[in-house]
């Protein structure tokens, strides 16, 4: 087992990096290390004020820019005016089964927000992009079997907050997979790369479980057993920094997964079936209207 902690995040001086949802939770702990160890840190935050208040907590260079990861314009104007290269993009902003809400484009919050909203940033940033690719996913993404293909935003089936949930983050390990395999093809330098927090002692999903009484037992239970913040993201700065290679998946490497020191951990069969992550690639393009902008480069003439 890795003994990766904060301390072993390298250098960063000279790299910008960019943390969604880094206002709270796991991503403001990780966005908090890695401006103390020198880098640039870019704060993607929905909410401007609150991501000042967490960019006040930390030392060393930061900059807070909006972002709303429900909204594809705000999504292609973040990406349009951040015009500068950046090394590494840490996606790790989510909802967490919330009542059934449709984001700006009327997808299901979970699936826009959690999938579709990072999948589009991604390949808009992508031309930008010189290091590495990390995105959020979750022991939850055990949940889900497939991807329900025929009604992927909950539109004629009855809405289950958790299966919706399970199926995001399926789909956060899908296209990590299908990232990787294309930036490969193209000879690209730039790496995927995935993580999760095993139990983390967040605010996910708290803000949606007032009148919800299995969830407020859910939360009650996981804080007996979670790690704090600080622990939840090492895993996440692991799969950022850490010599590892494309497609990689970390995590807390102690019991279940649930705690302990970041090593490299499995996945469920169904996020390493290749012609399901390809055909989610597809989907997700059609649907965001964004694709893949990296080509191979010409071979030289003689």
């Amino acid at each position: 087992m890795t003994t990766f902690t904060a301390s072993s995040v390298p250098p960063m001086t000279g790299r910008t990096i960019v943390v969604t949802g880094s206002n709270s939770g796991i991503g403001r702990a990780a966005a908090r290390v890695l401006a103390a160890r020198g880098a640039r840190v870019v704060l993607a935050v929905r909410d401007v004020d609150k991501g000042r208040e967490a960019a006040a907590t930390m030392t060393g260079e930061t900059e807070v820019r909006r972002l709303d990861l429900a909204d594809l314009a705000s999504i292609r104007a973040f990406a349009s005016d951040l015009d500068e290269p950046v090394d590494v993009l840490v996606n790790n902003a989510g909802v967490m089964v919330p009542p059934l809400v449709r984001t700006a484009d009327g997808f299901e919050l979970q699936f826009g927000t959690n999938h579709l909203g990072h999948f589009a940033l991604t390949n808009l940033l992508l031309p930008r992009l010189t290091g590495r690719v990390v995105t959020v996913s979750s022991n939850g993404h055990r949940v889900a079997r497939s991807l329900d293909f025929d009604d992927l935003n909950w539109e004629r089936k009855p809405y289950q907050a958790l299966p919706a949930y399970g199926q995001s983050k399926l789909a956060n390990l899908l296209f990590t997979a299908e990232l990787q395999r294309r930036l490969a093809d193209v000879g690209s330098p730039v790496i995927a790369t995935a993580a999760h927090p095993g139990i983390a002692s967040t605010n996910l999903g708290r803000a949606h479980n007032e009148r919800r009484r299995w969830l407020r037992l859910l939360v009650s239970l996981s804080d007996r057993f979670a790690q704090s913040d600080e622990d939840g993201a090492l895993p996440t700065l692991y799969a950022a920094v850490a010599d590892i290679p494309g497609n990689s998946y970390a995590g807390p490497g102690g019991f279940q997964e649930g705690r302990g020191a970041p090593a490299l951990v499995g996945r469920s069969a169904t996020a390493q079936d290749g012609e399901l992550a390809r055909r989610l690639w597809a989907v997700s393009e059609e649907l965001t209207g964004v694709t893949f902008p990296l080509r191979a480069a010409a071979p030289a003439s003689d």
